[in-house]
């Protein structure tokens, strides 16, 4: 087997990261080459030329920003493997991890998801909001808790493909902003009948956002999730709820809701000691809002 394995940067130094794939790769006897594509950083670049100059690493770069759905598809253009593994730049290899893993599942499917999971203690102290949502979806992120929607929990960040049923599906290039391009992939395969195996071993996610990006891109998010809404085939958890509140004519009600209490709810959010509670409704009044 060979194996491409893709990250795309945007501002971030994965050096750690492409380091340890490298001496993973090497230890287990995989054949692996590293693709990092950098997607017009404005920061951050020096150590691209370092890490260029190790054997089995190309550096993919850009003049101008393309986005995170077109970002990955070049990458896949541009391999080399037979397999693809989709990761993150601010991913984290732990002891658990092993390209091994992939090798074995490859002989009874061509999409497996390893999932992934949080640090035990925030790295950040500005991302309490990031961290608090993180560290409760880590809950369900078992192999066997995803296994159960297998479609619902699909994410690019652990993601083994072949890269042939890849190339023929691609990450959707009309999400510009970012949000939801992971979703309309497990839609695709969905339609397919391509069954996507779960199974335990994950990165570790260490790069969280302070409360007020993270707030913003989520907003991004629900955007982007609102301009999709009739392509999500009911893996969009948000939209089933909108669905909900629409048919009982309640989704007036929840706009208002949102409207009157939405810096109040902001101010929580943006603090210490964010409510998750808060978190969700506030995203649904924020999801509603769109459709004024």
């Amino acid at each position: 087997m060979t194996l491409s394995v893709l990250i795309p940067i945007y501002n971030y130094d994965a050096s750690v990261l492409v380091t340890s794939l490298l001496h993973l790769a090497e230890a287990e006897g995989i054949d692996a080459e590293i693709i990092v594509a950098d997607d017009a950083s404005s920061t951050l670049t020096e150590w691209l030329q370092n890490i260029e100059a190790e054997e089995n690493v190309r550096v993919l770069r850009t003049g101008k920003n393309i986005g995170r759905a077109r970002n990955r598809n070049r990458m896949a253009e541009a391999a080399r493997g037979e397999w693809l593994l989709f990761t993150d730049c601010d991913a984290q290899i732990e002891r658990d991890f092993s390209f091994r893993r992939y090798l074995q599942a490859s002989s009874s499917a061509i999409v497996v998801s390893g999932g992934l999971r949080h640090p035990n203690q925030n790295p950040d102290p500005d991302a309490t909001l990031r961290y608090a949502y993180e560290k409760q979806a880590d809950r369900h992120r078992s192999a066997e808790e995803r296994s159960r929607q297998p479609y619902a929990q699909f994410t690019p960040f652990n993601l083994f493909i072949q890269r042939e049923l890849f190339l023929s599906i691609r990450f959707d290039e009309s999400c510009r902003e970012y949000g939801y391009e992971d979703v309309l992939f497990g839609v695709e395969l969905k339609k397919r009948d391509i069954p996507i195996l779960h199974i335990d071993n994950p990165l570790v996610h260490i790069g969280l956002e302070p409360n007020a990006v993270f707030l913003e891109k989520s907003e991004t998010a629900l955007r982007t999730l609102h301009s999709q809404r009739l392509r999500m085939d009911g893996l969009a958890r948000i939209e089933n709820i909108a669905k909900r509140l629409r048919s009982f004519h309640l989704a007036g009600l929840t706009r208002s809701f949102f409207h009157l209490f939405q810096n109040t709810m902001k101010q929580n959010l943006l603090g210490n000691h964010p409510n998750l509670t808060i978190f969700a409704l506030y995203k649904l009044g924020y999801y509603l809002s769109l459709e004024e």
